[in-house]
């Protein structure tokens, strides 16, 4: 029997180590194809080819050569390491710049009251790990999606402290070998889908459809917890990025991956957010502890950079409700500060308030000279986003946004398709926005029949896209049960902004360097 029992975890190990070794093929496959042919990056091999529905990449690579063939010339390549080694167990869970270990190790001195210890501290060359990170002990294949949304293997993270911890809240219920979760939140304990229902009733949209015929189709969800609102989200046409800090809670999200549910650690800080300007129709904080007030208002101004035109802002916090002196004056000095910006309440309900900032520049031009916030000067882009500090100022419209009063987007899902007005701002003809389309969808087929030998159904929820271009790689998977982080390196960041636009999510990322 003990024999039995190590040879079927030898077994596992395999089957984990083989996955893992899978999906890292793919995603250097993926890096491959999306940086060698793409509107504005085509190999100088290829610039006189145009597209006839055949696939110049997937023609000379994909289909005539063996996945081992990449590794055939490692002689000439001493570089490449014939093997990498497993980091020790004790770093299962390394984030190498969210390591907060990293920076009292350092003797770093970040401004705590700032959220400074919870944004990227990379560790200097000497003292990154340069091995694979493990499984955590007994990790076992993740449960499938859709049932993932609802329960996870409690040995592929082994924390439950956050059960007890809110288990007055529904936010997860560990059961035998399993966690559990209810959809229940901080501010919804009744469930996220009830929570998403009623927000449709206060905004008195069409059949109380969050989605709003499609108008509503990308949100940001600030201190997500487990994102079950994202998780409930999601059956709505609507996709959230679930945003929340490696704090006391650090497992938060992990769960949220693990759940299959878009998400990634980030805080309100002293950075910019790593999403254009004019990415979300709506952004959500529920029981939010935020200081809106700090700095000038600078966390609020963040957000106003992210919302569109007409964007809403859901908040949910005792100073919304509370009557208590305090809570009160935060209350009075926070509307002061959102109606000096121009935003509206559109709606307010027991503990919930709805605000709209408004859909062209009209009310900022109307303001008292001298005005504070201030508007940001002409010379800054609100599309810069990677290691760039955030400003106490509002970022006005351009011309066009502030004539045509909105971003001019179509509905979803017509909008994934549809050649955005931004394309133009980024150098893209609406020809080669159609042509990445028709190159990306022949792709995707290809891989689809190339991984059905070596994938089962539904293996595949979470995907990473390394260098996103204008997404269509993503766009192209819209039929299948996955979601895709689109990542646009820093020197094409610029073109986040259109993935935003089809209604998709992703973030800038520096690849080469921490």
């Amino acid at each position: 029997m003990k024999q039995k029992s190590e040879q079927q975890i030898r077994t596992s190990k395999q089957l984990t180590y083989v996955l893992l070794g899978l999906i890292s093929v793919l995603g250097l496959v993926c890096l491959y194809y999306g940086s060698t042919s793409a509107p504005g990056l085509r190999r100088s091999d290829d610039e006189s080819s145009g597209f006839d529905g055949s696939d110049p990449v997937l023609g000379t690579f994909g289909r005539n050569r063996d996945f081992d063939d990449l590794f055939e010339d490692q002689e000439l390549n001493p570089e490449v390491p014939k093997s990498i080694p497993i980091c020790d167990m004790r770093y299962s869970e390394l984030i190498p710049c969210l390591d907060r270990n990293l920076i009292y190790q350092l003797k770093l001195k970040p401004n705590l009251s700032l959220m400074e210890h919870y944004e990227r501290h990379c560790p200097p060359p000497e003292r990154r790990y340069n091995c694979l990170v493990p499984p955590p002990k007994g990790y076992k294949i993740p449960v499938r999606w859709p049932a993932s949304r609802d329960e996870v293997w409690k040995a592929n993270i082994p924390h439950t402290h956050l059960a007890e911890e809110k288990s007055d809240q529904h936010w997860m219920v560990v059961n035998g070998e399993k966690i559990n979760f209810p959809g229940g939140g901080t501010h919804f304990h009744d469930g996220a889908d009830k929570y998403i229902l009623a927000l449709a009733r206060m905004l008195k949209f069409p059949s109380d459809k969050l989605n709003n015929g499609g108008n509503i189709r990308n949100v940001l969800d600030v201190g997500c917890g487990v994102a079950s609102f994202g998780a409930y989200l999601l059956s709505h046409d609507i996709i959230a990025m679930s945003l929340a800090p490696n704090d006391v809670h650090e497992n938060q999200i992990q769960f949220a991956l693990e759940r299959g549910i878009p998400s990634t650690l980030g805080v309100l800080g002293t950075k910019r957010l790593p999403y254009p300007s004019r990415s979300f129709e709506l952004a959500h904080c529920s029981r939010c502890r935020i200081d809106w007030l700090q700095r000038d208002g600078i966390l609020l101004l963040e957000l106003d950079r992210l919302l569109r035109p007409g964007g809403y802002f859901v908040y949910s916090s005792p100073e919304a409700y509370a009557h208590d002196p305090e809570n009160r004056r935060i209350w009075n000095a926070m509307y002061d500060l959102l109606k000096s910006m121009c935003w509206k309440i559109v709606s307010k309900k027991d503990q919930t308030v709805i605000w709209a900032k408004p859909i062209s520049n009209s009310c900022y031009l109307k303001r008292v000279p001298g005005s504070r916030p201030p508007l940001c000067s002409s010379d800054d882009d609100p599309d810069v986003t990677w290691n760039v500090l955030m400003k106490a100022c509002i970022s006005p419209y351009s011309a066009k946004m502030h004539h045509e009063k909105g971003t001019g987007l179509v509905p979803w899902p017509a909008r994934l398709t549809a050649p955005p007005p931004r394309l133009e701002e980024v150098g893209v003809t609406t020809e080669e926005f159609h042509e990445d389309i028709g190159i990306w969808q022949v792709r995707v087929v290809d891989y689809w029949k190339q991984m059905k030998t070596v994938a089962q159904k539904n293996t595949f929820r979470n995907v990473m896209d390394m260098n996103s271009n204008l997404g269509g790689f993503a766009a192209a998977l819209k039929d299948k049960d996955v979601w895709v982080m689109n990542v646009a390196p820093v020197r094409m960041s610029a073109r986040l902004k259109i993935i935003y636009d089809r209604g998709l999510i992703g973030t800038v990322h520096d690849w080469y360097a921490f």
